[in-house]
């Protein structure tokens, strides 16, 4: 059973950063893949950086890739989102998910993952 802890949300305008973190708890943290998802009003829950559980590999989604930053410290059993330049549409819900993975390896798939956190809101001013 991991447990899943986001915070670091809030307000912000557009072209600054907020910091996402997400505190697992148990003791196997190392061994999933760690995904950010987000999901804004009226949309649908999508996919936006993931992990692999050595840290190795990263993946993101187009919109964020050069402006986002995924990363993870697994002595500390947290997994980070630096997000810079933000702007408007990256308004949502941000969620932080765990897949477990016999490989080291990236999934996109909400539906790989295991467990999921509340959600921490950012907002974005324009």
């Amino acid at each position: 059973q991991v447990q899943l802890v986001e915070s670091g949300g809030g307000l912000v305008q557009a072209g600054g950063s907020l910091r996402l973190s997400c505190a697992a708890s148990g003791r196997t943290f190392s061994s999933y893949t760690m995904g950010w998802f987000r999901q804004a009003p009226g949309k649908e829950r999508e996919f936006v950086a993931g992990i692999s559980w050595s840290g190795g590999s990263t993946y993101y989604q187009d919109s964020v890739k050069g402006r986002f930053t995924i990363s993870r410290d697994n002595a500390k059993n947290t997994v980070y989102l630096q997000m810079n330049s933000l702007k408007p549409e990256d308004t949502a819900v941000y969620y932080c998910a765990a897949s477990y993975s016999y490989y080291d390896s990236i999934t996109t798939m909400g539906n790989e993952y295991d467990y999921w956190g509340q959600g921490t809101q950012v907002t974005v001013s324009s």
